[in-house]
């Protein structure tokens, strides 16, 4: 399969993978910025994608990121059918102030194959071994 990836920003590395066997393109900052304690922010990339029908493409947090400083991805679902540019919502959950360099890697995106089905509406819903059971319901504490 191809992922075509148009570059906005020439000056930004197109997203790869790292290392073979990696699920997730790395994804980085067209930008500088600091992101503020508790702040959130949609992120430039650079990049536009091409994703193919029947796929999405997935942004995710780099565990790097959210380990050591709190920087979370929020939304994070890029329809085949969308060209606009890639933007990363980015929270910052940590302790300080986070700073964003332009070409940092920010998030990953991972490309899953999505099944597209037909929406009904039920009166009722087949029963199963959890039913309704909710948060804590397999026992957490």
């Amino acid at each position: 399969m191809i992922l075509k990836i148009k570059s906005l920003d020439k000056s930004i590395e197109l997203p790869r993978f790292q290392r073979e066997g990696d699920a997730a393109l790395d994804i980085r900052s067209s930008e500088d910025y600091i992101l503020k304690i508790g702040e959130r922010k949609a992120v430039k990339t650079g990049i536009a994608v091409e994703i193919p029908l029947g796929y999405a493409g997935l942004i995710w947090d780099r565990s790097g990121l959210a380990a050591k400083h709190g920087i979370k991805t929020m939304g994070g679902v890029i329809d085949a059918n969308y060209r606009g540019e890639i933007l990363v919502v980015l929270k910052n959950l940590g302790e300080e102030d986070f700073k964003i360099e332009k070409g940092m890697r920010i998030a990953q995106m991972l490309i899953q194959k999505v099944e597209n089905m037909e929406v009904q509406e039920a009166e009722e819903l087949s029963d199963t071994n959890r039913g309704e059971a909710g948060f804590n319901s397999s026992g957490y504490k």
